[in-house]
Parts: structure tokens; C-alpha cells; sequence
């Protein structure tokens, strides 16, 4: 029983470190490395302050992944010099400021599960920013819903902010850190930031269902979040005794647990819990999050390691793609020379389903046969010049299209430049063909 003396102890200690957003920032000086915490538990009271600086500071780089919002420490012009946003994984704003040309915006490759100890090797941090809840009465705050690098981050940080968000749910894992561990507190109440579930298209329904004919009773399954990942989700309904192993917790994920598809009860590890590094959805999803045993948020150095991944039991990896070559190349984060979005957890998770324990795992690469309303073959003979190439063609084993399945692991050029036409939409497959053959592909 925690008695009312350690609660009132708790109580002022909380007290002492509280501070406003602009003390927050204050603290920010010239040259330092800035880490923020991503999605979800994004920081954005102090995060929407940060170009207040401005004025004092210079050359100081904010390092985040998929950040929410354009925020004006980078999304101005003028911030050049001063602010700097390194991401790990480009969103809207980045990829805005990029186009503009403001110099403001910078990305660092990565594979997800070494981001923050590749990070720590490169420099220490300075400063990290994050979100929590309200200290409890043994004086525990919940890191609610992400741990991917943030906990390795704030553990090495000279200075650790944590916003309190009072909407945040309290999640079980490795989410849990004592107060005396963070140096100051800012209270900032808000909405979190929601990402509902959007109806997949014709499209998507079709990859979805052949993705479905891949996946069997008892697999444990890894999936993002987005149109493709959704459809496929719906055509799981039918299946029995999945589990979850996944870098992002999403609504697809719940939902099924509750129709009864998702119990977890033939995991090869982690046996009847949800294991996940981040979450990220609707305000159901957070509400149900609360305070729920079931699942687990881990760090991402364990999470999305290859050789944890490939412990599970009949493992399913569902990533999705811009492009792939006639030899099984894969490129789902840039479109020639511009980074559009990051590896992320794309490669950790296909080569660890690829190469589960039990010989039964899957990477699955779900990619429509077009783009640019059906004017751009997503299949293509080369990738185009400057194109970064995120998973190997050595690791790549099943692309999917609204066309197909095309089973690629220890195929030839041959075999695979075939198979891949095959998917191709129909439009494309003579020129495929005929560019594949001067290639010296079939």
C-alpha cells in the first residue's frame, strides 16, 4: 500500500519539475541534438514552440519520424541555420518543406530497430521531448504509446522533457519510467492524434483477399496501417488463432481480436500478448489500450530484430511498396533521387518472416500494379536512377498485386522477371516483356 506520505512526497517532487512549453524550449541552445518522440507521443505543445528559439539558437537538429505536423521550426525558411529536422521516416510536412527547397530538412537512413543505437554511436542526444501520463502513486509515469527509440533515447539524453497529456492511455511493457528519471514536466492536454482506419479501395480489397490466401490459421502476423494493410485485415475475418507480432499496434488489429480471428494463444513467443513498439489510430483504439494486459509495448531494438522476429511461429510480414524491378528489387521509400517516406521497419520485419525458425514464415509485399491513375507501371524492368533500394533482392520472397501472387524466394532472373509480369497489369505486359528480354532477363 502506497501510503499518503509517499504520495504527497510524489506530489511535490512532480510540483518542482513543472515548467510552461516556453521554459521548455528554453532550454534548447546552439548545436544541440534534439530527439522527439514520434506519432502518437509526439510532444506537439513544445514541438509548436520549438521556432521561438530561433532568435538565440543555431545549428540545432531535431531528429523524429513521421512528424504530425508542418511545424514552423522547419516548415519556414527563414528557420534555415537555425533549426534543422532529421527524419528518420518522411511525412507530409517534411516532404513539403523538401519540395520548397527551404534546406530546412534532412533524412537519416536507417533500419528501425538500430535507429536509436545507431543514433547513440553517432552522439549522444542533448535533449529528448516526449509525452507520458500523469504519475501514479508509486510516482511511475506511462510512456503510453511508443517506446521504437524513445526509451534508449531518454535514458542517454543530458536532458529529458515529458509532456503529460491526461488523454493518453496507461500501456503495459516497457512503457513504464519513474518521475525521478525526468528532469521537468509540461502539461499539455490535448486531443491525441488520431489515424482512423481508411475503406480500402477496389484495388486494395483485391490485394487484400490474395494476401489472405497466404496467411493460415495460427500464423503470427506483422501489418501496417493504410488501405492495402486494412483490406487485408477484412479478409482475415475468416481465419483462426492469429497472433500479433507487429512494430505498429493499429485499429485492423483490434478489430480483429474482438471478432474472435486474433487470440494469440499459438504464438511462439510471447504466447496470448499483443507485442508491438508503437500504436497509432483512432480514439477506440487508445480506449482500449488503457490499462490493457494483452498487449505489450517493447522497444524496437527488440522488436523489429530479425533474429527475435524470426523466433515466432508461422510468421507473416505485410509491408507495402512504390516499386519493384524485374529482378525482385524492392523501393518503398524514395522515387528516384527524393526521399518520399523511409525504410522503417520494412526490412527488419521481411527478412525476419522470411527467415522464421520453422520454415513457414512469409514476407509478403503488397504493391498496386499502377500509379498516376493507371498511366505508370508500378513493375518496372530497372529502377529508375537514384531509386534507394529498401529491401534486397536476396530477401525478397512474395509480391502481391491486385493481378496475383508472385512467389520470387530462390527463383532466377528468369523465373522472377516472368513472375512478376504475370501480376503486372495487363496494359504493361508486353512492354515488360520486351524490355525484360533485351535486359537479358527471360
Amino acid at each position: 500500500m502506497v501510503t499518503m506520505g509517499k504520495k504527497q512526497e510524489h506530489s511535490k517532487a512532480y510540483a518542482a519539475k513543472l515548467i510552461t512549453a516556453d521554459e521548455a524550449v528554453a532550454k534548447i541552445k546552439s548545436g544541440d541534438d534534439i530527439i522527439v518522440a514520434q506519432c502518437a507521443s509526439e510532444p506537439q505543445g513544445c514541438m509548436s514552440r520549438f521556432h521561438t528559439a530561433a532568435p538565440r539558437v543555431k545549428d540545432a537538429r531535431v531528429f523524429s519520424v513521421l512528424t504530425l505536423k508542418p511545424y514552423d521550426f522547419y516548415i519556414k525558411p527563414e528557420m534555415k541555420g537555425h533549426f534543422e529536422l532529421a527524419s528518420w521516416f518522411h511525412a507530409p510536412g517534411s516532404r513539403q518543406a523538401l519540395a520548397a527547397g527551404a534546406g530546412t530538412v534532412t533524412y537519416v537512413p536507417n533500419m528501425l530497430h538500430r535507429a536509436a543505437l545507431d543514433r547513440l554511436q553517432a552522439r549522444k542526444p542533448d535533449i529528448f521531448f516526449g509525452t507520458c501520463t500523469l504519475p501514479d502513486a508509486h510516482g511511475f509515469v506511462s510512456l503510453s504509446l511508443g517506446v521504437t527509440y524513445e526509451k534508449d533515447i531518454l535514458e542517454a539524453a543530458d536532458t529529458v522533457v515529458l509532456e503529460i497529456n491526461r488523454n493518453l492511455p496507461r500501456t503495459f511493457g516497457d512503457t513504464h519510467l519513474h518521475m525521478n528519471d525526468v528532469d521537468w514536466f509540461v502539461e499539455h492536454d490535448q486531443e491525441v492524434p488520431a489515424l482512423p482506419s481508411p475503406n480500402p479501395d477496389q484495388i486494395e480489397t483485391a490485394i487484400g483477399n490474395h494476401i489472405a490466401e497466404l496467411v493460415e490459421d495460427g500464423s503470427t502476423i506483422q501489418l501496417g496501417i493504410g488501405g492495402i494493410p486494412n483490406a487485408a485485415a477484412l479478409a482475415l475475418k475468416g481465419k483462426k488463432d492469429l497472433g500479433v507480432h507487429t512494430e505498429m499496434m493499429v485499429d485492423s488489429m483490434m478489430e480483429l481480436y474482438e471478432a474472435g480471428v486474433i487470440t494469440n494463444k499459438r504464438k511462439a513467443l510471447c504466447k496470448d500478448k499483443f507485442v508491438c513498439t508503437f500504436a497509432m489510430g483512432s480514439r477506440k483504439l487508445y480506449d482500449w489500450l488503457d490499462d490493457n494486459p494483452a498487449v505489450e509495448f517493447r522497444r524496437g531494438a527488440w522488436v523489429n530484430d530479425p533474429a527475435v522476429i524470426r523466433q515466432n511461429s508461422r510468421m507473416v510480414s505485410i509491408n507495402t511498396c512504390l516499386t519493384v524491378d524485374l529482378t525482385g528489387q524492392v523501393a518503398s521509400e524514395s522515387i528516384g533521387t527524393v526521399q518520399y517516406s523511409g525504410t522503417g521497419g520494412q526490412t527488419d520485419t521481411a527478412v525476419g518472416a522470411k527467415e522464421a525458425y520453422d520454415g513457414l514464415g512469409k514476407s509478403i509485399i503488397a504493391c498496386r500494379s499502377t500509379a498516376r491513375k493507371g498511366t505508370v507501371s508500378c513493375i518496372v524492368p530497372v529502377l529508375a536512377e537514384g531509386t534507394a533500394v529498401t529491401l534486397h533482392r536476396a530477401n525478397t520472397d512474395i509480391i502481391v498485386t491486385e493481378f496475383g501472387i508472385a512467389r520470387l524466394r530462390g527463383r532466377t532472373v528468369r523465373e522472377r522477371a516472368a513472375a512478376l509480369i504475370g501480376v503486372a497489369h495487363p496494359d504493361f505486359r508486353t512492354q515488360l516483356a520486351e524490355q525484360a528480354a533485351k535486359l537479358g532477363y527471360l
